[in-house]
């Protein structure tokens, strides 16, 4: 994907539906040549056209998601993964920072496995020389394509590693950590019991969001990796929690 259409999925994500003329001015082209990407976005699934207006696919597909902030998660999964130690298993929950992170992983060729139940992680880092994935099992959500439920409860069981890497939908002081499907955040709160140490992968803005259901609390983390506009209350409330904050530019 080039950052052409990166730029694009962003705009649709901010505003879920724009006309297309546009959008060409958004993006600085010609509308012949907006025309041809979402062509190309529209066969990929991420987008579909409507009567001169392009509208967002599912915002559940994490191909969408990944182009939204793209080098600013791209940049929290490379600070990440520099804390994993060469021949080590990690476990990895779905969300596209952590996409990035198994990416560069399993680009990185130090013989690190990776327990998700992403079958989109597993997927996207496929075809990477060192990628050395094991797949939970469980009920597969289609649109997130993550496996949730007693199955992936029972094959987390199975594993005890030192680190999980999460994502998350929201934030409040309050609850801590939010999601946005209860399944998912189940899957989560199952897979932490199995790690010495959880780490929260997300960009700042998510931060000032709040899902609809409970992920985990502030004391049960060990370490965020976010970007530098993290808004200072948030910083400071996790820090009093003992909670590590990692921040890029």
């Amino acid at each position: 994907m080039n950052k052409r259409h990166r730029r694009i999925l962003e705009l649709l994500i901010e505003r879920e539906r724009l006309e297309v003329a546009r959008l060409a001015e958004l993006v600085e082209v010609s509308q012949v040549t907006v025309r041809k990407d979402l062509d190309q976005l529209e066969r990929q699934g991420l987008i579909r056209r409507e009567h001169g207006y392009a509208v967002l696919g599912s915002r559940d597909d994490l191909n969408n998601r990944l182009a939204y902030h793209y080098d600013v998660k791209k940049a929290i999964a490379a600070a990440a993964a520099a804390t994993v130690r060469t021949g080590e298993t990690v476990l990895i929950e779905s969300g596209s920072c952590c996409a990035l992170l198994a990416e560069e992983l399993a680009a990185a060729g130090r013989d690190i496995t990776i327990i998700t139940n992403s079958a989109f992680i597993a997927g996207y880092v496929r075809r990477q020389p060192g990628a050395k994935i094991v797949l939970l099992g469980g009920d597969y959500q289609v649109e997130s394509q993550v496996m949730v439920g007693p199955i992936t409860r029972k094959c987390a069981e199975e594993f005890f590693v030192e680190k999980l890497f999460v994502g998350a939908d929201g934030f409040a002081e309050k609850t801590g950590f939010t999601g946005s499907d209860r399944m998912r955040a189940e899957a989560v709160r199952d897979m932490a019991k199995q790690a010495e140490r959880v780490i929260v992968l997300t960009e700042s803005e998510k931060f000032s969001q709040q899902g609809v259901v409970a992920l985990l609390a502030a004391d049960q983390i060990g370490a965020v990796y976010t970007d530098s506009r993290i808004p200072p209350e948030a910083e400071a409330h996790l820090q009093r929690q003992g909670v590590d904050i990692y921040k890029v530019e």
